[in-house]
């Protein structure tokens, strides 16, 4: 065991109601909008085939350059309580802001940097807006917050000199100072998700990433805070030198999912979060980022793994250059609210079905301390006859199609604890089965069958 002064600061999850109402949303919005979505993956006429967040370094823009966008940021289309109320038709119980993304531009107007939108053509307090009409619709709000900031001339990637440690630090201080703005500013934020944290200038200030969260959550009361903020005193992130969790929940999984069998994962609160396009986290107008969109059936998918595995799901969106949602990204939200309406009792509140196997065609939920489980139906059996292996010793004594209640179904036992449905000629989509299960009651014979191995 090795001796940290800055590691994790505790071993067992979080059980406050803070923390109990994070991991009861399961599905949450992320919302990456700044800048860049004025040039939305395009620069002088060439599309850049990467991030759009990240077109300054792509296309190789001088700092002074791509800070006059801030001039043209005006924002017409703008409207957070129609953000808000998508939001609430696609289902998601919280929502995350990027505040200041690594082009240093801030959202809100900040005292300690003139580059922010108070200072632009818009002259508007956007964090303000969205979490009062967030909260209005009855979503939590979470504000992302980018470490790593290419505008301002304190920042470095590492420290080399004693000139670099001395500008760092008056980076790091300005940094914390903006932390604090925004949680006195918006005092009813419910957490804060970090990001650029991985240079060797943060890591080897495991200390101040410490301070960060410890005065954040004075600041706040039951503020939850991402793993991808902390570095430890050896510089180990998200979790220490020992395998500690550092923060409240893993927030290591970005464009990808655990495996759908792995159980380790729940042993601490983790999230996942995942673009829409495959490889851009902004808004992206080229044919590169629209051709890799994700459908409404493969998101839900996720959805449902990330709460088979108790895990959240935190999907984003990019708004466009004047503020308003693009349409294919809309009707995706309200495709997902739809389904969501529908089947949401498998989903929120609900967790790993304990002691029942992944089944391949789709996940088992289940809410804890609850008999009831539920079959999400993701991916149909090519025999459209679904097989449901119960724990052992389990039968099954009825499956209710959430979507339809009132549907008759007849489950046929083949074995102990192995059952199956007809699927019939229901159309393809993804279903959702409340299964009743109670102890089976024990056989008094066995069919013999010396060929097979006991």
């Amino acid at each position: 065991m090795i001796e940290l002064n800055y590691g994790a600061s505790r071993q067992q999850p979080r059980q406050d109601a803070a923390m109990q109402r994070f991991r009861e949303h399961r599905f949450g919005q992320f919302v990456h909008w700044g800048l860049y979505a004025m040039p939305a993956g395009y620069w002088q006429g060439t599309e850049y085939r990467f991030a759009a967040e990240f077109l300054q370094k792509t296309a190789n823009i001088p700092e002074p350059e791509w800070a006059e966008l801030a001039q043209q940021f005006s924002a017409e289309a703008f409207d957070a309580d129609a953000w808000a109320a998508l939001a609430a038709r696609s289902g998601v119980k919280y929502a995350t802001f990027t505040t200041k993304h690594h082009d240093g531009f801030c959202l809100w107007p900040s005292q300690y940097t003139d580059f922010h939108s108070g200072n632009t053509p818009a002259a508007r307090d956007f964090i303000g807006e969205l979490v009062a009409a967030y909260q209005r619709h009855g979503i939590d709000v979470y504000l992302y917050y980018s470490v790593l900031d290419w505008h301002h001339p304190d920042w470095r990637y590492r420290l080399e000199s004693a000139e670099d440690q001395q500008a760092f630090k008056r980076y790091l201080d300005f940094a914390m100072n903006q932390l604090v703005e925004l949680a006195q500013r918006y005092p009813s934020v419910k957490g804060f998700w970090f990001d650029g944290t991985w240079d060797e200038s943060v890591k080897a200030n495991g200390r101040w990433t410490w301070e960060v969260e410890q005065r954040l959550k004075e600041l706040i009361p039951g503020l939850i805070v991402s793993s991808r903020l902390r570095a430890d005193d050896l510089g180990a992130r998200h979790r220490d030198s020992n395998g500690s969790l550092m923060g409240d929940y893993e927030s290591g999984y970005e464009r990808r999912l655990p495996d759908p069998w792995d159980r380790s994962v729940c042993e601490q609160d983790w999230e996942a979060c995942m673009t829409i396009p495959q490889a851009s986290w902004g808004y992206h107008a080229g044919p590169w980022a629209k051709r890799t969109r994700k459908s409404a059936a493969e998101l839900i998918d996720m959805i449902a793994h990330c709460t088979s595995l108790s895990g959240n799901f935190l999907l984003n969106f990019g708004p466009r250059g004047d503020g308003s949602i693009d349409p294919e990204d809309a009707a995706l939200a309200e495709q997902i609210g739809n389904w969501l309406a529908q089947n949401g009792a498998a989903i929120y509140g609900k967790g790993v079905a304990t002691n029942w196997s992944y089944p391949g065609w789709g996940y088992y939920t289940q809410e804890a301390d609850s008999e009831t489980v539920y079959a999400v139906v993701t991916k149909w059996p090519t025999a459209r006859r679904l097989r449901l292996q119960l724990p052992a010793g389990e039968r099954l004594l009825a499956a209710t199609l959430l979507r339809e209640p009132a549907l008759q179904l007849n489950p046929q036992e083949l074995e102990t604890s192995l059952f199956e449905l007809e699927l019939g000629n229901s159309s393809e989509e993804t279903l959702v089965f409340e299964l009743t299960t109670a102890a089976a009651e024990e056989q008094s014979w066995t069919e013999p069958n010396p060929d097979v191995m006991v």
